[in-house]
């Protein structure tokens, strides 16, 4: 070998064994559940239902301002914590058999917020919760009013929008996640909020209730006894 090849070599095996020590030195290695990092976490652990930027794909948009007028911090981080039993929504705590810290939970929920626009409200939106039990009898009417011109006679299916009866669906949604979409909408999909259904006339908490009652009075016996009253109250997000 030629000496300033000789040379070369030597320079490169010395870079080249440093190299990895230093990098090391640089950027050290953070232990997965150290992560407090917003946009990494979820985009692990979120996007893929709720939306890369928290718009709604799968489940309802996280960053959508009517959603975030009605849904509180506490019930947010419960929610991410702990799951919905019996739907798509999973537990994310390590208390609750998933990957993530309080730490790392508190992170989501801060973050989450942060995309919070209460200015782009003029009117008040209903409750997240019912305040009283829903009337599944004038849910019909509710439904004809204000649902049907999408999701046709008896919710069957129209031109504009699918089956919001199928057994399958109800079966995999709780009572607070079509309370959630009935007033938070699903823009994502074209599907207004509790103010768009009917131009001029939103929907009271009352009307939101009551349809919500009759959907969920169309849930196969089956399934019935996973969305309890005391469940539903508890809140979900997905």
């Amino acid at each position: 070998m030629k000496p300033g090849a000789l040379g070369l070599a030597a320079i490169l095996a010395i870079t080249s064994c440093g190299a990895p020590a230093r990098r090391s030195a640089e950027l050290p290695v953070i232990p997965p559940g150290r992560v407090t990092d917003f946009p990494l976490l979820y985009a692990q652990n979120c996007a893929g239902c709720h939306g890369q930027h928290g718009q709604g794909g799968l489940a309802v948009g996280l960053g959508d301002a009517v959603y975030l007028a009605i849904a509180d911090d506490t019930t947010i981080r419960r929610v991410t914590a702990e799951g919905v039993p019996g739907t798509a929504m999973p537990a994310f705590a390590q208390r609750s058999g998933g990957m993530l810290t309080d730490e790392q939970i508190n992170a989501i929920v801060t973050g989450i917020r942060r995309w919070d626009k209460p200015h782009l409200l003029e009117l008040a939106p209903p409750s997240y919760a019912a305040l009283a039990p829903g009337d599944p009898k004038r849910g019909v009417e509710v439904y004809g009013t204000y649902c049907s011109s999408c999701h046709g006679s008896g919710g069957l299916g129209g031109t504009r929008a699918g089956s919001i009866v199928d057994g399958s669906y109800l079966t995999l949604v709780s009572d607070q996640y079509l309370r959630t979409n009935v007033i938070a909408g699903r823009p994502e999909v074209g599907m207004p909020d509790w103010r768009g259904y009917v131009i001029g006339k939103p929907m009271s908490q009352q009307d939101v209730s009551d349809v919500v009652a009759w959907l969920a009075a169309q849930r196969p016996k089956s399934a019935k006894q996973l969305y309890s009253t005391s469940q539903s109250a508890g809140g979900e997000i997905q």
